[in-house]
């Protein structure tokens, strides 16, 4: 479980890649070093390649766990490098 509050957060359930991701790195974009941002994403693609291509950016990728009442969605929560 993630034991940080996040700074800021977004859902991009309903966005597709690659713009999934493009919205994730322009939030951490507008953030410091060290504050936290929890993204809300859907499985399949979004799940695959927004944790992987945060790290391959240098950032942390701090927890990732599916969300119970909503089956299918996932909460990502990154820590900006």
């Amino acid at each position: 479980m993630a034991t940080s509050t996040p700074d800021q957060k977004i859902d991009i359930t309903s966005d597709v890649c690659p713009m999934t991701f493009v919205r994730t790195r322009l939030k951490l974009e507008t953030m410091t070093s060290g504050q936290v941002l929890e993204v809300i994403l859907g499985a399949g693609e979004p799940l695959k390649n927004v944790p992987r291509s945060v790290t391959e950016m240098g950032d942390e990728v701090i927890d990732l766990v599916e969300i119970t009442d909503a089956p299918g969605t996932f909460r990502l929560t990154i820590r900006k490098a």
